[in-house]
This record gives C-alpha cells, structure tokens and sequence, in this order.
C-alpha cells in the first residue's frame, strides 16, 4: 500500500513545524494543499512534484491527493496548524474507501489555539472552548448556540475564522453574544498572520474587541471571568497560585 500522509505544518515558518511533520514531507514524492499553505513550505521541500487548488475546493484537492498515492506515489496533504482541527483529515479518512490501495497517516500540528496562544501569554492554561466563525458549513444559528453555552460556561474562548469580506461583521455579533454573559472588560486579545510575516497582536478588552479589525488569518482569544492581562501578557488563572 501506498502511504498519504495527511499533515498538519503548524502556523507557517518552517521552525513551528514538528520534527515528525518535515520528515513525513521530506518522504513524500507529492505535496498537495491548499495554494497558500503550500507557498509556505515549497522552499524547504525541493525537488517534490506540489499539486494546489484554491479555497472551497477541498473534495478536488482531497480527491486530487488520493489519486497520486493509488498510483503508488507517496503523497502529502498539508493542513494549516493541526490536520485533524478544522483540517482536512476527516475528508481524507471518510473518501478513502474509494481508494484501496491507499494507507492513510494523520500526522498533527501546532493549531492556531496553541501558536496564538503562546504570543499573547497563557489565555487557555483552564478549560476553553475553539468555535469557528465561519457559517460555510455551519448554520450561524448553530454557531451563536455554541457562542452562548461557552460563555454561559465561562470558558475561554478561542475564535477561528473570526470575519471575511463577506461577514465583516460576525466577530461583533459574536462579541454581543458574549456580552450578555461576560463583563465588557473581560481581557481578550487577537493575533494575526501567526508565525508568518506581519504577525502582529493586541490585547484588549471585550468592549475594545467589538471594533476591531480582523480577517481569515486572525485567530481571536476571548477570556473567562478570571482572566487577567499583565502588560503584555494574557492570563487565565489555572488555581496553582491557590495551592
């Protein structure tokens, strides 16, 4: 059988990517992906044949990678962060009947959670909750259920995909939402074009949050009732200091 590997290359630089991930693509023949992601690792991996599609065009790209390992070539998916987070292994997993003679091999990355996380401080050190924004595939109704149980909960809440040139306004909704259960100075922060060029982060509150600026490769971080800022760090208390 021939392997696929599907795999999650972290946030971007070649450094965040794990020691498990570079050597799954050094061994593959064929690297596919998602256009831009694939822009991010081309130069470390010369000399591999890079199949791409564009954004929506997930099945053809899944089915595009499947087809290259029935034909006996070892193939990479690459996923932005992890593969299985919002990634493209369960597509791979659920259309590999189709494809026999293909091995599959999730192999995990760094998410957006983890990687932003680590640039603002420690927002997710207690119990938080990853929603998309995104109501491609997900109902908005779905979405605000969601919004509504973890900040009822109050959990932190980690926000992917927080607005669009089509849903320039979704993070404010989300923000009201959270609003009716969090004070308008819970401690957020956002960071953008993580472990790439230009990253950049804030840290505001909730009320600071509703305006701000924010697109596709902008993962937000919304904190929970204990959550503190000291100067530029972002902290959700844990209890140790309780101990």
């Amino acid at each position: 059988m021939t392997k696929l590997y599907v795999v999650g290359i972290g946030p971007g630089n070649y450094e965040d990517m794990t020691i498990r991930a570079a050597k799954a693509l050094e061994a593959s023949q064929v690297i596919a992906g998602y256009t831009v992601y694939v822009d991010l690792v081309k130069e470390h991996f010369p000399g591999k044949e890079f199949l791409t599609t564009p954004m929506t065009k997930e099945i053809q790209r899944c089915r595009m990678a499947l087809e290259k390992a029935q034909q006996g070539q070892t193939t990479a998916m690459i996923c932005s962060g992890d593969a299985g987070i919002y990634g493209m292994a369960g597509l791979i997993l659920s259309m590999k009947e189709e494809y026999p003679d293909v091995q599959v091999e999730v192999v995990p990355g760094v998410t957006a959670a983890s990687s932003g996380a680590a640039v603002l401080g420690a927002p997710l050190i207690h119990d938080f909750a990853v929603i998309s924004l995104s109501d491609l595939l997900t109902p908005w109704e779905k979405i605000e259920k969601r919004l509504r149980s973890a900040a009822e909960a109050d959990f932190a809440i980690c926000i992917y995909n927080p607005s669009s040139r089509k849903r320039k306004d979704y993070l404010k909704r989300a923000c009201r939402i959270i609003g009716e259960y969090q004070s308008s100075d819970t401690v957020c922060g956002y960071v953008s074009n993580i472990g790439r060029e230009g990253e950049a982060y804030r840290i505001c509150t909730l009320a600071r949050l509703m305006e701000a600026q924010t697109d596709m490769f902008t993962t937000v971080f919304i904190g929970n009732s204990q959550t503190i800022r000291k100067k530029e760090a972002m902290i959700t208390p844990r209890g140790y200091e309780n101990g």
